[in-house]
């Protein structure tokens, strides 16, 4: 069955209704492929892409099994959607209201007839994408394999004297150069003090002896996204800094090997969270768990305290705990994850133990 197909099943479309999709993402994943701009109308009967005339070659080779419709000056997209509207026999069209934005929407319920009605699709594509299929699986495990050797082949390239900005470069480089198609994300570089920062901008700030350095970062294949961190230490690190890593390697292995398919998010979560408490760090874990992983790099169902949802099998979520000390470092350990029916398989899978260098 084709994701379009199970859209259709999952809202049970009929050929009077149809969905109206713009986020780039759900378009990528319905039509499998097409990465262009514009919406793609899917009704219970038919497929259409709506895209200008820079994409309509691009769209017929990544979205075969679409029609492929040209907007321009003369007919731009919402009245060619209304004129699909009437010639398609469509009373419904569901749409993405968490998405476009108010204009963008009045505009094209200003166009379509009154006898259509314009409802909320409801994130439906998204709770669809939940469950990665094997092709989206082999997709993902290509990304996580490139990520899992740029670590070990960015480590040799690490040295006091370095910039934050230039390990960055050197790790980007790395991932395209292992066959990644772009970045899943922009690299996350934390050095020293600046481990305490989650989302950490790379700097100016050179590498010195004794600095924990946490890279955060990911590969993208075929239109599919991995996640990882490691931290490591240049040099001998403190003795604080290194109950910290201690810390955060247990608690991240723990948890990972509590996921399986009908473990519930927040318990999940809240076994690192109290695991960290207890070691003397309540308050410096700030942040959830861990997020699924797919087209974007940031999908649900999430490992936090306000998810209550149960994992399935064929999920593909991060564990990523971690220990944030202002002025002083952090550090965080991160796996991307494919949740089973009995357990879970790591699909990054660099070296956690703590790596001096």
């Amino acid at each position: 069955m084709t994701a379009s197909e199970r859209l259709v099943d999952f809202l049970k479309l009929k050929p009077s209704s149809a969905a109206v999709v713009h986020d780039p993402s759900n378009m990528f994943y319905l039509t499998e492929g097409y990465t262009g701009e514009g919406l793609v109308l899917i009704s219970g009967e038919r497929r259409a892409i709506l895209t200008d005339f820079r994409y309509t070659e691009q769209a017929a080779r990544q979205a075969p099994g679409f029609e492929v419709l040209m907007t321009d000056s003369d007919h731009p997209e919402k009245a060619m959607l209304a004129e699909l509207a009437k010639a398609w026999g469509l009373t419904e069209l569901k749409m993405e209201l968490n998405y476009l934005s108010v204009d963008r929407f009045q505009g094209i319920r200003g166009a379509v007839s009154e006898e259509v009605s314009c409802t909320s699709l409801d994130r439906a594509p998204q709770k669809l994408r939940e469950i990665k299929t094997e092709a989206e699986v082999s997709a993902i495990r290509k990304a996580c394999g490139i990520t899992s050797k740029a670590f070990d082949a960015i480590l040799e390239k690490i040295r006091p004297g370095m910039t934050e900005k230039e390990l960055q470069i050197e790790l980007d480089f790395t991932l395209l150069r292992l066959g990644a198609d772009g970045n899943a994300f922009s690299t996350i570089i934390a050095s020293g003090e600046n481990g305490s920062l989650p989302h950490a901008i790379p700097g100016p700030r050179v590498l010195r002896a004794g600095d924990m350095i946490t890279m955060d970062f990911g590969a993208k294949v075929d239109g599919y996204c991995s996640d990882m961190t490691r931290t490591v230490a240049l040099g001998k690190p403190s003795d604080e800094m290194k109950k910290v890593y201690d810390t955060v390697f247990h608690a991240q292995a723990m948890c990972v090997e509590a996921l399986s398919a009908g473990k519930n998010c927040y318990e999940i979560d809240r076994m690192a969270r109290d695991y960290i408490d207890a070691q003397g760090y309540a308050g410096r874990f700030g942040h959830g768990l861990g997020h699924a992983v797919g087209i974007d790099i940031h999908e649900e169902p999430r490992l936090s305290p306000k998810c209550r949802e149960d994992l399935r099998a064929g999920v593909v979520i991060t564990v990523e705990p971690g220990v944030y000390l202002p002025g002083v470092g952090g550090v965080r350990i991160e796996d991307t994850c494919l949740v089973r029916e009995n357990g879970s398989e790591a699909l990054t899978t660099a070296d956690k133990r703590l790596i001096i260098l």
